[in-house]
């Protein structure tokens, strides 16, 4: 399937590893020009020239911290005018609620819930004025499914999805569209965080705690940051046009609801 979006450019965060890799090479894939957000500037112009290397599209890597006014204001001085926005930013501590300071809270809004809201402030009128725009929140399987030791992230990113279901109605006559996409366990860095800290919780050894994870999961394995991508490249795509303000869950159906 032509995808549509050959040409285009986005501005992908959280790229150099890990899911906003797997969207930036998916979209790459595509022909979309991308540039590449992560605070590791060798991590990611290696993640940049790869791409580079494989795909032939313009790959501009701007190494900033996107949770940062100054962040912010570089990577759009990199990519001023993105087709395409993927919002991303690294979750906030795990631990127990009770140990969580008021800085705590407001650093986890701040990278999770109020960087991507600054960050579609500063791009959407001018895709609603091109009458073209896809905006991708990478959020988290827990908006839907909370888990006690990531109360910061649930918060904040619940705030974001809240935002979202208002403003996404009012941009999609425009055809800009604005949906979520909440990821289960993917094999990265952050899961591994995590199962490590459960792991220490628990006094277990590691490869217990992970193997009795992946059990847990109905598709019986982590998921592949390949194939998010690809599912992140379908919503920027001219035939997403008619889905905006969706809550799209993949998690190898570990969630146990019905809606």
């Amino acid at each position: 399937m032509d995808l549509g979006i050959a040409g285009k450019q986005a501005l992908v965060c959280g790229a150099s590893k890990g899911l906003g890799r797997g969207c930036a090479e998916a979209l790459a894939a595509e022909g979309v020009h991308v540039t590449l957000v992560a605070r590791g500037a060798d991590a990611l112009e290696a993640t940049a020239e790869e791409i580079r290397r494989r795909t032939g599209v313009s790959v501009i890597a701007a190494a900033c911290d996107i949770t940062t006014a100054q962040g912010r204001q570089q990577a759009l001085a990199a990519c001023p005018q993105p087709d395409i926005l993927v919002t991303n930013a690294g979750g906030p501590p795990t631990g127990d609620f009770r140990d969580w300071t008021r800085e705590d809270w407001i650093a986890a809004l701040d990278a999770n819930m109020l960087t991507p809201i600054e960050l579609i402030k500063a791009t959407v009128d001018g895709m609603m004025a091109r009458r073209f725009g896809r905006i991708i929140n990478i959020t988290s399987s827990a908006v839907k499914a909370p888990i006690d030791i990531l109360g910061l992230s649930n918060g904040a990113r619940s705030g974001l999805t809240g935002f979202v279901a208002g403003i996404a109605r009012k941009t999609v006559a425009s055809n800009v569209t604005i949906n979520n996409l909440l990821p289960g366990q993917f094999d990265t860095d952050r899961l591994k965080k995590t199962l490590g800290a459960a792991a220490g919780a628990a006094g277990k050894p590691l490869e217990e705690v992970v193997e009795a994870r992946r059990r847990q999961i109905p598709a019986q394995r982590f998921g592949n940051p390949a194939e998010f991508g690809a599912v992140c490249a379908f919503l920027c795509s001219v035939h997403a046009g008619y889905m905006t303000g969706q809550n799209i869950l993949l998690d190898g159906g570990n969630y146990p609801g019905t809606f």
